[in-house]
């Protein structure tokens, strides 16, 4: 009789003369890309350094392709984006100390939107852990400790031996529902000495799934089956968990109104007779969901900009399907189902019960039609013009990546994805900079569609150096710039709030020039020729940059009344 546990995988012919005969010249950074190959990278980003070097030199041994970014951080938003676009974990190679800890504002956002990255660092020499003071160059007391609030999981290597065996370890929990970065060190002189740890041959790694509990789902359906005015709230996690298809059937089955968070964007189709769409910093909107006698929350945790800034009082009952279990009950009292949105939405769709409601569709265009209305009446013609003009540009099925300015707080409430995972943004940490480093690593994800990048100027000049990598690599992405003179929603907000700005203002390059001297094409345009000009900069292959200058206001905000 065999049993599971028993079951062993033999090496092939091939493996086993590898390991018995591996090739001279191998040192610890072999081991590492060997590992990543054996678990299925392809492609790995980062920056060298000089405690990193022995991983630097491996690659050059490997088939693994590198993609080199100018700084850190831009390199982790590269690695976060392509972890988005293609699910897998996307390697970030980074060397000690300052070239560390500058990608930690990348990893911050990449915990925030669950997106898998796994970076692999180099560390001081094993005499140096522990917290001695050594005097090594780019020394921290405890490396590690600058990671542990911000990642999933981190993991220090000692010895040769350990290196395959920590980065599956980081891999699995990366690819673990919720998604999310890890973080692997490995000293300097353990990825500089040769080694004598056979070639690795198989990393196949199986992360745990996460279905939910039957007695939770049963009460759900329940819940869901006998409502009077159900409705769904469809947040980032049904993206990451490809289940989109699902949530759709369950709404119609239900026939409950959807609205999607901004994380969620295109989780719901933007134009289906139950979409709300995703209008959450709308009074309107959060009177509707509070009104719901079962609200469904699947795959968010109801945060700030989900709830329209903790204005948002449910009055009914609310269940709530969360992967990451902090964020379980975090914001308000549900049945909290702690489990993957595609296993729970599959158990639901299993128990629920049919409803009719033909009243529904015309509730949801009444809640629309008030929006609507409340934005016509600011006179904010310029800001939805310029964004329809974007969307018309934008090629169906290319994704779009959007920096922290004014335009994305437009797109995350009136722009249609028209897909899933196909609009992203940095709003899962907030953080500057993320759009032209992401679109550049989701161009490397699939070459098959041009990627926008949107920024404004302000966030633009994190950036600029990336214009080098994107023009190195020959990536497919179109770089819109809002150029208003400074960072826009900060003018705005202390206006507001002070009367007038401070420390907003910003003296910017010549975009146009600069792109061309990095050999990008580009051109200034106009809110009037903005759709033609940037269709034809996505049109043509290669980098290319699209200048707006423009002043764009915001809508107003309702939770301030």
């Amino acid at each position: 009789m065999t049993h599971d546990h028993d079951l062993v995988l033999r090496p092939t012919a091939a493996q086993t003369e590898a390991a018995l005969n591996p090739p001279p010249g191998r040192n610890g950074g072999d081991l590492v890309v060997e590992t990543l190959a054996g678990l299925g990278a392809t492609t790995v980003f980062g920056l060298p350094g000089q405690h990193a070097l022995g991983m630097f030199d491996a690659l050059r041994r490997s088939d693994l392709r590198y993609i080199g970014l100018r700084v850190e951080n831009n390199a982790g938003f590269a690695a976060d984006a392509y972890g988005r676009i293609t699910g897998e974990a996307a390697p970030l190679l980074l060397s000690t100390g300052p070239g560390a800890l500058t990608s930690l504002a990348a990893l911050q956002e990449a915990r925030a939107a669950s997106a898998p990255v796994l970076a692999i660092s180099s560390q001081v020499p094993t005499a140096g852990l522990g917290g001695g003071r050594h005097g090594y160059l780019h020394e921290l007391p405890d490396q590690a400790a600058s990671f542990r609030g911000v990642v999933k999981s981190v993991h220090t290597v000692r010895t040769q031996s350990q290196i395959p065996s920590a980065i599956a370890e980081a891999w699995t929990s990366a690819l673990t529902v919720p998604h999310g970065p890890v973080w692997v060190e490995i000293p300097q002189d353990v990825l500089l000495a040769e080694t004598a740890v056979p070639v690795v041959t198989g990393g196949d790694t199986f992360p745990e799934e996460l279905p939910p509990r039957p007695e939770l789902t049963a009460v759900a359906a329940d819940l869901l089956s006998r409502a009077e005015r159900p409705a769904i709230i469809a947040g980032g996690g049904v993206v990451r968990a490809d289940a989109s298809k699902k949530l759709r059937q369950l709404a119609e089955r239900l026939q409950a109104p959807v609205v999607t968070t901004f994380g969620g964007k295109g989780a719901f189709p933007w134009t289906h007779p139950l979409s709300l769409q995703s209008w959450l910093e709308d009074r309107h909107t959060t009177d509707f969901l509070e009104d719901a006698d079962v609200l469904l929350v699947v795959g968010s945790g109801l945060g700030e900009l989900s709830s329209n800034y903790h204005t948002f009082r449910p009055r009914g009952r609310v269940i709530q399907i969360e992967a990451d279990l902090g964020k379980l009950e975090s914001n308000h009292p549900a049945l909290g189902i702690h489990a993957d949105a595609r296993l729970a939405l599959q158990a639901l769709l299993e128990t629920v019960g049919e409803r009719t409601d033909p009243g529904a569709p015309e509730r949801v265009r009444a809640v629309l039609d008030k929006v609507r209305e409340r934005i016509a009446s600011q006179e904010l013609t310029l800001e939805q013009d310029v964004l329809a003009a974007v969307r018309r540009a934008l090629p169906p099925g290319a994704p779009s990546f959007w920096d922290m300015t004014i335009l994305a707080y437009w797109a995350w409430s009136a722009f249609d994805a028209e897909a899933p995972n196909a609009m992203h943004s940095a709003q899962g940490a907030g953080g500057l900079g993320y759009g032209f480093p992401a679109a550049l690593g989701a161009a490397v994800a699939d070459p098959t569609h041009p990627v926008l990048a949107v920024s404004g100027d302000g966030g633009a000049l994190y950036s600029i150096a990336e214009l080098a990598t994107a023009r190195q690599y020959d990536l497919n992405v179109t770089w819109l710039i809002v150029d208003d003179g400074g960072y826009g929603i900060l003018r705005e907000y202390m206006t507001d709030a002070f009367g007038q700005p401070t420390a907003t203002e910003l003296t910017r390059p010549d975009y146009v020039a600069l792109a061309e001297s990095f050999g990008v094409p580009g051109v200034r345009t106009s809110p009037k020729t903005l759709e033609a000009d940037l269709a034809k900069a996505l049109a043509a292959p290669g980098p290319s940059m699209v200048v707006l200058p423009a002043v764009l206001r915001m809508f107003a905000p309702t939770h301030l009344d």
